[in-house]
């Protein structure tokens, strides 16, 4: 590969020794033949020789490209008719006896082929990759039995390997509680932790293990076993944590050093701050707060209190986030949230890397980091939060492609 020069533009390189969006007003970025950083910073900086192609920006911006650290995007089939049942009145109960919720999901992931798995999450990320993504995160959890979650994790690492993008996967078999274990979460759960597990670890299929700790879900002791199963396979893990009531999971996640704590809604004090102890990052998912009408917003001034890393993700799933905006997400966490937008700008950059323990990798413009870049027709950063519906990307640059 060239080696190639971005110059004439402006940098927001989301740096931690740089102050707020680590913004330098005449930067270029100089990628070596590797697809890793050599240089982002002044343009005057630059060597005077041995670059083999230079792009003029023409005084555009740049960042890193952006990262969506919390997705669903491998699932058969949609929700839209639950969506319209909702709407004209059906209760959830009614839903639910029509087919609706997580169960029609798991039955049309388990009836979907490898192929037809692929082909619908790939348009899903062809939309977030227009929008200057070029890391996402992806989880099974639509199987929740073996064969099928195996399948979906499968099909997140072939986008990783034929897309332009860097592709995270997490085991997520703890998600719901599957009908044929209905009333035997305890047995699911050993499943889970066990076999399942094992075949995910066999085949090097996950890079972390997540699960979902409440009401409706698991209990913080059945979390606690998928995490010490996890540490056996020595696979760090995140949890979906206070959406929907307060059962201490961000602690419990805390404890386990988890990456990322997700949700928050009903987050207390004890939560934030160990949270922040264990740098644990709090990926706030506004999409699913929007679509299922919450009323109840995640603590962000108890976040940033304590210090806590703030990152912003689609949340994108068929049944309470069918989104693949990641832009939409920056406009809905200053909106709802009340995040600023230097904060949701870190939150899809240095913050989102952070919450998939890639930090080293990407999520800031550093010498030594992938050059993945996003470079935008704006006047400004916060035009990338401002806007709705409107997608100014110029180019999307993925290991200095």
């Amino acid at each position: 590969m060239p080696i190639r020069a971005w110059r004439n533009a402006r940098l927001a390189t989301m740096a931690p020794d740089r102050p707020g969006l680590g913004v330098i007003e005449r930067g270029a970025v100089l990628c070596g033949a590797d697809g890793r950083i050599l240089h982002a910073g002044p343009e005057h900086e630059l060597p005077s020789s041995g670059i083999d192609e230079t792009i003029d920006c023409e005084g555009r911006w740049i960042t890193p490209g952006l990262i969506d650290c919390h997705t669903h995007l491998v699932f058969g089939g949609d929700r839209a008719h639950e969506f319209e049942l909702r709407l004209n009145g059906a209760s959830y109960e009614e839903v639910a006896r029509a087919g609706g919720g997580i169960v029609s999901t798991v039955k049309a992931t388990r009836a979907a082929s490898e192929d037809a798995l692929f082909a619908s999450a790939d348009r899903r990320l062809s939309a977030l990759m227009a929008e200057g993504v070029t890391t996402i995160e992806v989880k099974s959890g639509y199987g929740l039995e073996t064969d099928t979650e195996l399948r979906q994790l499968r099909v997140a690492r072939r986008l990783g390997r034929e897309r332009p993008v860097s592709v995270s996967t997490t085991f997520l078999g703890a998600h719901a509680l599957p009908p044929e274990f209905r009333d035997r979460a305890d047995a699911y759960i050993d499943l889970v932790a066990g076999p399942m597990l094992d075949a995910v670890a066999a085949e090097g299929l996950a890079d972390a293990v997540d699960a979902f700790c409440e009401g409706i879900g698991f209990s913080p002791a059945q979390t606690e076993s998928v995490f010490e199963a996890a540490r056996r396979h020595r696979l760090p893990v995140k949890l979906h944590a206070e959406q929907l009531s307060n059962l201490h999971g961000a602690a419990l996640a805390a404890r386990f050093g988890a990456l990322s704590a997700d949700h928050l809604e009903h987050l207390d004090e004890a939560g934030a701050a160990a949270m922040a102890k264990a740098g644990t990052v709090a990926v706030l998912l506004p999409g699913a707060f929007y679509f299922i009408r919450e009323t109840k917003m995640p603590p962000v001034d108890l976040l940033r209190r304590h210090g806590c890393r703030i990152a912003l993700a689609t949340d994108c799933n068929p049944g309470s986030s069918p989104m693949t905006s990641l832009l939409l997400a920056l406009n809905m966490g200053c909106t709802l949230f009340r995040l600023t937008p230097e904060e949701a700008l870190l939150g899809v950059t240095r913050h989102g890397a952070a919450a998939l323990g890639l930090g080293g990798e990407t999520g800031t413009l550093e010498a030594g980091k992938s050059c993945d870049l996003a470079i935008w027709e704006i006047e400004r950063p916060a035009e990338l939060c401002y806007r709705i519906g409107f997608n100014p990307l110029w180019r999307r640059v993925w290991r200095g492609r």
